[in-house]
């Protein structure tokens, strides 16, 4: 496994730069992804963080892209989201319901997009509107850049003991 990707150009300037690394990160969860079926995506191969699936790890981040900037940036409605359901179990954004790998996939390629056109729309340094989450635009960039890198390595590992597929790119 191996694949080429862009790093954001050395003399980006900061949102090019933002923006770049965070979409390289969402890149490589996705290539981790590549040519896995929808059972070894499911496959639980940590046994203390059973959640931590390829799927799992899909799902996440798709909630994790909606919590922090349709939830928490544009102060939006919450009231789909996993995570800010209070009955449901604290782990509730990593639940795949039986969707296929594809269509966690897709559902994380229609978020991503949905997070760029907020992105593109502001200021780095425009304030979050939830009232709990007083943060810029540029804070939580970074914060999805490092959250989304941490599970693109969480993906590596989980693939390579999923079906010893390993890869840099």
């Amino acid at each position: 496994m191996s694949h080429i990707f862009q790093r954001p150009p050395l003399l980006a300037d900061e949102r090019a730069a933002l923006t770049g690394w965070l979409e390289l990160q969402r890149k490589i969860l996705r290539w981790k992804c590549e040519g896995v079926s929808d059972e070894d995506a499911r496959r639980s191969v940590i046994p203390t963080s059973p959640l931590m699936t390829l799927a799992g790890l899909v799902a996440h981040m798709r909630w994790t892209e909606h919590t922090w900037l349709d939830v928490i940036f544009l102060g939006g409605d919450s009231s789909r989201n996993p995570a800010f359901d209070e009955s449901a179990d604290e782990d509730a954004d990593w639940f795949t319901e039986g969707a296929t790998l594809a269509q966690l996939l897709a559902d994380y390629e229609a978020q991503c997009a949905r997070s760029d056109e907020i992105v593109a729309a502001a200021s780095l340094d425009d304030v979050a509107r939830h009232p709990r989450q007083q943060a810029s635009l540029r804070w939580i960039l970074l914060h999805l850049i490092e959250e989304t890198g941490r599970h693109a390595g969480h993906a590596d590992l989980v693939r390579e003991l999923v079906d010893g597929t390993k890869g840099y790119y």
